[in-house]
């Protein structure tokens, strides 16, 4: 069997066998800060919204202990920036929104992601094409 790498500029991910569960994980650890950022570029959020934002149905399925430090990385980084809001259903929260680097930063992701998304689906593509012509030279004709 040979092996099968997926790169984007400064990330390199592994692939052989069938381990898609592994690879959806190392996939989501791979963006899940621009899905964050994404989501901030919309509106501010605070860290339990932004939870129920990436689990819904066919999203990225994150924990607390994922987010919160995430957050606290992104806020270091002056990707992202915070106030405290009152809640009108219990204490204040802390409402995290999209810094000037945290837009260029996300820019940037939008440029490369394209990118690796248009190699991947040539390829992809590609590979479809190749399977279906190699189906019908070796299913018999009808006339």
């Amino acid at each position: 069997m040979s092996n099968r790498y997926l790169a984007i500029q400064g990330t390199c991910w592994y692939h052989a066998g069938m381990d898609t569960n592994a690879f959806g994980s190392q996939l989501r650890r791979g963006v899940i800060q621009y899905c964050v950022l994404a989501l901030l570029e919309r509106r501010p959020h605070y860290g339990f919204e932004l939870i129920q934002e990436l689990s819904r149905p066919g999203g990225v399925l994150i924990s607390e202990g994922t987010i919160y430090p995430l957050l606290s990385r992104l806020r270091r980084e002056g990707l992202v920036e915070t106030e405290w809001r009152e809640s009108s259903s219990g204490p204040p929260r802390k409402y995290y929104r999209l810094s000037t680097l945290g837009g260029e930063t996300l820019e940037h992701f939008h440029q490369q992601w394209r990118m690796f998304q248009n190699a991947v689906n040539d390829i992809v593509e590609d590979n479809q094409l190749e399977d279906r012509n190699a189906g019908r030279a070796s299913s018999p004709t009808h006339s």
